[in-house]
């Protein structure tokens, strides 16, 4: 079963499991372009997997076309500076839901991926996954001085996107803070491996092993 509703003032796409609840959660973080029909699949994947799945929508109704960079970086610039701190209190709402057994996971992608590890900064998120995370070390101080989860990072090889070194640099910092993390960098692979929606950038191998880990991942630190 899926809905839009309202938890801690967000809107957002909830999607829950068959069967009897309380389930452990997870938030699901759009990409640059906004609350779309490929984050809210991915939120019904994690529910056929038994949890209760969340995906905010941090532009509040608004949306940029796949393709118009213009409109998304206006939406990032318009509602980012913010999303961080909305995020986090709707963390508070999802993790006292009824539905929910109060161990909740993060998961964002792209633009996403950078607010899943920012979430993790400020609330006890049980685990932190981060799928190509835009401009992700922004919140590298807020990591090494408040990061507690495991994490899970995943990139392709080919990312213009993120700046050399940058990968390095957040999985050296991952063992100087000493948490539970897994980095993998995918061959042949580019920003937005994972949207299966856009022939142009989804690389099927990459995808599948990625989800598979990320199943383990969150299995192992929330149920």
């Amino acid at each position: 079963m899926s809905e839009m509703i309202e938890l801690g003032r967000m809107q957002g796409y909830l999607a829950k499991p068959a069967g009897t609840g309380p389930f452990p959660a997870v938030i699901v973080i759009q990409e640059w372009w906004g609350l779309d029909a490929q984050t809210k699949s991915i939120a019904d994947r994690f529910a056929k997997e038994g949890y209760l799945a969340f995906a905010p929508d941090v532009y509040h109704g608004e949306l940029a076309r796949l393709g118009d960079g213009d409109t998304a970086m206006k939406l990032v610039q318009k509602y980012g500076p913010n999303a961080h701190n909305e995020i986090a209190v709707m963390f508070d709402a999802l993790k006292s839901h009824p539905d929910c057994n109060g161990k909740v996971g993060s998961v964002g992608f792209c633009f996403g991926g950078r607010m899943s590890l920012a979430l993790s900064t400020l609330r006890p998120v049980n685990a932190v996954c981060t799928f190509y995370g835009g401009g992700m070390q922004t919140v590298f101080d807020q990591l090494r001085a408040n990061l507690k989860a495991p994490v899970l990072g995943f990139f392709g090889d080919a990312d213009v996107s993120i700046p050399a070194g940058t990968i390095e640099e957040f999985d050296k910092l991952l063992d100087d803070v000493g948490v539970e993390h897994e980095v993998i960098t995918y061959p042949n692979s580019g920003h937005a491996f994972f949207r299966d929606s856009d022939p142009s950038v989804y690389k099927p191998e990459a995808a599948k092993d990625a989800w598979e880990r990320a199943k383990k991942f969150f299995a192992k630190n929330l149920n």
